[in-house]
């Protein structure tokens, strides 16, 4: 099999001077779908509203360690109507995992500051920010789902009006990650100027979409990682950007429902 990744960026003008992310993709495919991918994806980095790249680098990488194959997290929509009221469904979705009221600031900050390239990881009780590079930060990489998973997933999130490839690529990200034991929780906010809807998941709710997280034109975005105290940064590492991982099933679909319905219900 082969892991084929895309990113493609351009350089920024003024106050967003230096490198723009205009567009990624990646998965797992078998190698008879290696012209195809590569064409879809170079495809989608020429065509995406965000604007023509000036660079699109395209790595086709062998995958020689057995993917770990792991079920999709159940997916439900938090009925959220400002980026106000996000924050405080945020806070209380973390904060019901596990996670320290110091941890949830830190993870404000790198939010609201939008510059990370990467992820934050973030310790889960003292809120200090773990990750080796604090530019850069930490990416869930070597990441698919399989043929019949994808169109499992595809019909459910259809029947939801959420079938794009943005909502099915977080929601393979975001199983990935869940299946990192020293991982608690996940914020996400697209640094997307026309996606306003971001996600909380953890292995306790699943993947939460939170519409209206921001303000739509806002290009201010990020991700954070929420690791148990004391775990093993360097394992962490190796597992979100080295394992290989192949989600072969689908969870629940669960519509919508308020924070409150979510936080006292059997996800």
């Amino acid at each position: 099999m082969l892991n084929i990744r895309m990113r493609a960026s351009r350089k920024g003008k003024g106050r967003h001077a230096g490198e723009v992310h205009i567009s990624g993709a990646e998965g797992i495919y078998e190698e008879s779908e290696r012209q195809r991918v590569a064409e879809q994806y170079i495809s989608r980095a020429l065509n995406h509203p965000k604007g023509t790249p000036d660079t699109i680098v395209l790595t086709i990488e062998k995958i020689v360690r057995k993917p770990r194959k792991v079920r999709a997290l159940p997916v439900t929509t938090v009925k959220c109507d400002s980026p106000s009221v996000a924050e405080e469904i945020i806070r209380r979705l973390v904060s019901e995992t596990g996670v320290s009221g110091a941890a949830v600031r830190t993870a404000e900050r790198v939010l609201a500051a939008g510059t990370m390239r990467g992820a934050s990881l973030v310790s889960a009780v003292s809120g200090k920010r773990l990750e080796p590079d604090k530019a850069r930060g930490v990416r869930a990489s070597r990441l698919g789902i399989t043929r019949d998973a994808d169109m499992s997933a595809s019909r459910m999130l259809a029947k939801e009006g959420i079938d794009t490839p943005t909502v099915k690529e977080a929601l393979v990200l975001a199983s990935k990650v869940a299946g990192c034991r020293a991982i608690i929780a996940e914020v996400c906010i697209s640094d997307d100027p026309d996606y306003t809807t971001g996600y909380v998941a953890s292995r306790k709710y699943g993947y939460v979409r939170v519409p209206r997280i921001k303000r739509k034109g806002s290009r201010k975005g990020g991700r954070v990682f929420f690791i148990e105290e004391g775990s093993g940064v360097d394992g962490v590492l190796e597992f979100l950007e080295s394992m290989p991982v192949l989600i072969n099933d689908v969870g629940r679909f669960n519509g919508a429902l308020s924070v409150d319905e979510i936080i006292n219900s059997d996800i």
